[in-house]
């Protein structure tokens, strides 16, 4: 199975920015271990916003300390950029009426938008707590109603 943790920013990476990361990351993943064991991770960064990392456990299994590291890294990069990777009252969404670009929005800011009916049930929001590859490619974007939002926003 390969694993995956998705982390998103609390805004858009500029092109340096972006290029970056990518430098940070490549240079973690080509060096990440667990208890000595070379882990198969790879990372993406999608729309300039949402950085992926994945593990192919079918190599090497995570571990408790693998994912500290990683963990430990990504806050490395909040400090370098001035940004967060762990804030979970940003809520990312695609906006219909601007063609389907992604807007980032405080929870707030969220729930009123679903009050005056800006945003409804079928809006396409990002399920960030996905844990697999399957899960990236089937279940990533979807509409709110089928995401954990719908529990705390609808």
């Amino acid at each position: 199975m390969k694993r995956v943790w998705i982390y998103q920013s609390s805004r858009f990476f500029n092109l340096s920015e972006k290029q970056r990361v990518e430098e940070i990351l490549e240079g973690f993943v080509t060096q990440w271990t667990a208890h000595g064991n070379q882990l198969a991770g790879s990372f993406e960064i999608r729309d300039s916003l949402f950085i992926v990392l994945v593990v192919d456990e079918t190599k090497a299994m995570v571990t408790g300390c693998s994912i500290d590291k990683s963990v430990h890294l990504l806050k490395q990069i909040e400090d370098e950029l001035g940004l967060k990777l762990f804030d979970r009252l940003v809520v990312a969404y695609r906006d219909r009426a601007a063609q389907g670009d992604i807007k980032l929005v405080s929870r707030d800011a969220f729930q009123a938008l679903i009050d005056s009916k800006e945003i409804d049930q079928d809006t396409i929001v990002f399920n960030n707590m996905i844990t697999s590859v399957d899960e990236l490619n089937e279940n990533w974007e979807v509409p709110l109603k089928c995401s954990w939002h719908a529990k705390v926003f609808l």
